[in-house]
């Protein structure tokens, strides 16, 4: 019988779903708690709308350039640990061969084999270093194209997220009406969003689904008991 090749399925895409997640999660919850909350406050939906995208295009904005931030900031730090990787390799070679040679040994390589790998790796600076990087700071290379990938990203997950408990209050003129409305298609988003990260991220879908759905549910809930508080 011919031989079943094992095939591995791995999610490789981490990052960009990490930023969809940013960006939606606080899309949903940020502009729905302060649409709840401006529900017990005022009596005209077109005030809330205002606010409300008046607050998704902020957000948006400060998400994503947050994203381009911390991208950056990454690039720049593996840049640096890099440059300084490639110094220790020129002035500390022995003690680099040693720190190799660690990492190997706590693979089980001993001996004639453990040399043999060793000098393979330090026979290439190039090589040396990349696995220095990766092995011994734990970092990977970013792509020079992720910060205004992330930024675009994050930011649009968050425009997204935010019209969804809006558009209640763009097509119904009765507040009470709109917030039931957006109550009801927040609440479905989130139980969807969760359960489509869960998929993703590998986590349970009903646990990521319950678990978006209370942090969004109470954000809005506490927004909305301030504002009636004191409204």
């Amino acid at each position: 019988m011919p031989a079943t090749p094992h095939i591995e399925k791995h999610f490789t895409a981490s990052e960009s779903v990490r930023d969809v997640v940013i960006g939606m999660a606080d899309g949903l919850t940020v502009p729905f708690a302060l649409a709840a909350g401006l529900s017990a406050a005022v009596v005209s939906t077109d005030v809330i709308v205002t606010a409300g995208l008046a607050e998704v295009v902020a957000g948006a904005i400060a998400m994503g350039l947050g994203g381009f931030l911390a991208a950056r900031t990454d690039a720049e730090h593996y840049a640096a640990e890099e440059t300084r990787e490639h110094a220790e390799i020129e002035h500390l070679r022995e003690r680099e061969i040693a720190e190799v040679a660690a990492i190997f040994r706590d693979y089980g390589l001993q001996g004639d084999t453990l040399t043999s790998v060793v000098d393979a790796i330090a026979s290439d600076r190039k090589r040396w270093v990349d696995f220095m990087m990766r092995f011994e700071l734990g970092l990977e290379r970013p792509d020079p194209k992720r910060a205004p990938i992330s930024a675009a990203t994050i930011g649009g997950s968050y425009i997204v997220g935010g019209l969804i408990p809006l558009i209640p209050y763009m097509l119904a003129h009765d507040i009470t009406t709109a917030l039931r409305i957006s109550v009801v298609s927040t609440g479905v988003a989130l139980v969807a969003f969760g359960a489509i990260k869960g998929h993703f991220t590998g986590v349970n879908k009903i646990k990521s689904a319950l678990q978006t759905l209370l942090v969004g549910g109470l954000a809005a809930g506490a927004a909305f008991w301030l504002a009636h508080l004191f409204g």
